[in-house]
């Protein structure tokens, strides 16, 4: 049996095929030992069967979050010792002469220098000799480190010489991160930081990986443990424990795999993710005609550049256990801070201060009586009791909610617009696909906001990371600098089948066999960063058009008489997962009267109205519901506006079409 599950910051969601039907077990995270969550959960759906574990996990997120990763120490060729606390000319504040620099991961003292140059072009100019190497490994060992980076001037280039640093800190028992297997790319400062990041987290996620791993197959008959990449690929936990900077965005990456597969099966090729947890709010762009889910290798996890292939996810802190407060000025601010859970929010009977989910109870968004099934009771007399002692200016809770609510939408609201406006694409040409805990209770708002004409909320919304995590192939990404001018586009077989080669020996290692997809990173000579095309050996011409192509959506402009340069290969190698594929029912036209259970009020922008709430599990494909109205579920709760209206397809999603308001 194989299980799929996604460790939050508030709930720990797991997703099982069991007769062929998806079932869903969502519990409370267990946050100071996340092992206790997962291996809770399996206890409940097969206890001691044996059972193959996938995980989307935020341990290392939150590592980087918090800063509590190992003590590292960073080997670099001697007088780029300081490239990683220098970083780039750009600034995020640049005209904010009292910005603090930002943090290194690294202090001054734990950075060593090693006496050794490569060129450009890759030639070795100086070596260290066997006893300057002893030197470093004697200085990293009194250093008291606990892990170590190696990342040499173009050592993606000539990786001889960090092989032999390797191989003189052997000894020293510390975990070693190298960059070119990490990350074998130019740009010096991203690399080396890629490598950082990997050292930082490597003790902490090697200990809980590797223990996971042992306890799964102990009380599961030899159960195995795999994880959910960054980039939307399934990797085995040995894998990750080496290279966990891959993981960094785990669990926001299996949402994105979840949403897409949802989307297609319902015939939704443009959509708009919606993913509001706990703790955050994660959007993302996808385009099946334009190659789907969009990638990325320019990301910054906690302000530190993080170069590995991800998934393009923008962030935002606004989750239901967002924290509301007052500013010195006296405005209302809600996150990034969350109540996470623990203590959680007000209405889960441990929390004091009021969050998001606090402020949907307070409106009636909530139904205390069906949350998480009614295993969750919600504290509605000690959430108002709690909120007007902290509503501050309002003159009553209910404005205070209110305004909890409309601030933390104008965030996702916000985030929205990063991934579609600012990159070239117009929202209303897309559908909005919220899941995750809150998003259906936010999703027309936005909607409406943004003019996105039609809304879908997926079944089990609240578990889709899992899901996505459930479906995802296993994926292993390689990458290779060549710096070539776009003469050579037709002479790239060779190098791409060295990297294939490389890529199906994993594989193999592993009794799989994958399928290659090959892309070119190209930009104009003379630019400072890329964009990323496929490449066909069969029409390989084809890379310089989608070049030029991808550009003008991107910038706006294009030049298709100005030289291409061709920057790094990459290879995508991808072994699918058994396949499942829902089963559609047939429409058969109702209203949804039967699932009717309770008509209660429910406050919108013209102040409370009469609603009528529904249990989406008795809702039949071919419903339809007007707003406003309140459908619950056991994962999460959807709002729908006066004006609005959803209908429920043969995949039992509600597709929603949004309208303008009463």
């Amino acid at each position: 049996m194989r299980a799929a599950i996604d460790t939050g910051g508030t709930f720990t969601d797991c997703v099982y095929l069991d007769g062929g039907e998806l079932r869903v077990l969502k519990i409370f995270s267990t946050p100071a030992d996340p092992a206790l969550a997962v291996l809770d959960a399996l206890a409940r759906i097969r206890p001691k069967e044996a059972i193959d574990v996938r995980h989307g996990t935020t341990l290392g997120t939150n590592a980087m979050l918090e800063r509590r990763g190992a003590s590292v120490a960073f080997v670099a060729t001697a007088g780029f010792e300081d490239t990683i606390a220098i970083g780039r000319q750009t600034r995020s504040s640049l005209y904010d002469w009292f910005a603090p620099a930002p943090a290194c991961l690294v202090p001054r003292e734990l950075r060593i220098g090693v006496a050794e140059r490569v060129s450009s072009e890759g030639e070795i100019l100086s070596r260290p000799t066997d006893v300057e190497l002893e030197l470093v490994a004697d200085e990293v060992r009194a250093s008291g480190a606990q892990s170590v980076a190696i990342s040499l001037l173009f050592s993606f280039n000539r990786p001889e010489t960090e092989r032999r640093v390797e191989a003189a800190l052997a000894g020293l028992g510390l975990p070693v991160s190298v960059s070119h297997r990490i990350l074998p790319e130019f740009r010096e400062y991203e690399r080396a930081c890629t490598t950082v990041v990997n050292a930082y987290l490597a003790p902490r996620m090697q200990e809980y990986l590797l223990q996971l791993e042992q306890r799964v197959a102990a009380e599961h008959q030899g159960g195995r443990v795999d994880v959910m990449q960054s980039s939307g690929g399934i990797v085995s936990a040995r894998v990750a424990a080496q290279e966990p900077v891959r993981t960094v965005l785990s669990g926001p990456a299996g949402g994105v795999i979840g949403a897409s597969r949802v989307a297609g099966w319902a015939g939704f090729d443009r959509i708009i993710g919606l993913d509001m947890g706990g703790t955050s709010t994660d959007v993302f762009l996808c385009d099946a005609s334009r190659g789907g889910v969009r990638r990325t290798r320019e990301s910054a996890v906690a302000g530190v550049p993080v170069s590995v292939p991800m998934l393009e996810i923008h962030t935002a802190g606004a989750g239901g256990g967002s924290i509301a407060r007052f500013d010195q000025g006296g405005m209302l601010r809600v996150g990034p801070e969350s109540a996470g859970a623990d203590p959680g929010p007000i209405c889960f009977g441990r929390g004091t201060t009021a969050t998001v989910t606090d402020a949907n109870l307070v409106l009636g968004r909530l139904d205390p009586t069906s949350f998480l099934g009614g295993n969750v009771p919600l504290h509605r007399e000690r959430t108002e009791k709690l909120m007007r002692e902290q509503k501050g200016v309002f003159p009553s809770i209910e404005e205070f909610a209110v305004g909890i609510v409309r601030v933390v939408e104008t965030e996702m609201d916000k985030a929205i617009r990063v991934i579609s406006v600012e990159q070239g694409y117009d929202p209303r040409d897309f559908t909005l696909v919220a899941f995750g805990g809150g998003g259906p209770l936010h999703a027309c708002s936005l909607a409406r906001a943004l003019h996105i004409p039609t809304v879908l909320i997926p079944a089990m919304p609240g578990a889709l990371s899992a899901l996505g995590i459930l479906l995802a192939d296993v994926v292993r990404d390689h990458a290779r600098t060549v710096m070539l001018s776009s003469d050579a586009i037709h002479d790239l077989e060779q190098p791409f089948d060295e990297l294939e080669e490389k890529a199906g020996a994993e594989f193999a290692a592993e009794g799989l066999t994958g399928v290659p997809e090959f892309s070119l990173d190209l930009c104009y000579s003379g630019q400072g960063y890329e964009l990323s095309v496929p490449w066909n050996p069969q029409q390989p011409a084809k890379s310089i058009e989608e070049f030029h192509r991808s550009h003008q959506q991107r910038y706006g402009f294009c030049d298709p008489e100005k030289p291409v340069q061709i920057v790094n290969l990459r290879l995508r190698m991808t072994a699918s997962s058994d396949p499942y594929a829902p089963v559609r029912c047939d429409l058969v036209p109702g209203d949804g009267g039967a699932a009717c259970y309770a008509e209660r009020s429910i406050f919108f922008d013209d102040g409370f109205l009469p609603s009528r709430f529904y249990h989406r599990e008795q809702l039949s494909p071919g419903d339809a519901i007007d707003g406003p109205a309140m459908i619950t579920e056991y994962t999460s709760a959807t709002i729908l506006p006066p004006g609005s209206r959803a209908s429920v397809d043969g995949f039992a999603n509600l597709v929603i079409a949004v309208g303008e308001g009463a």
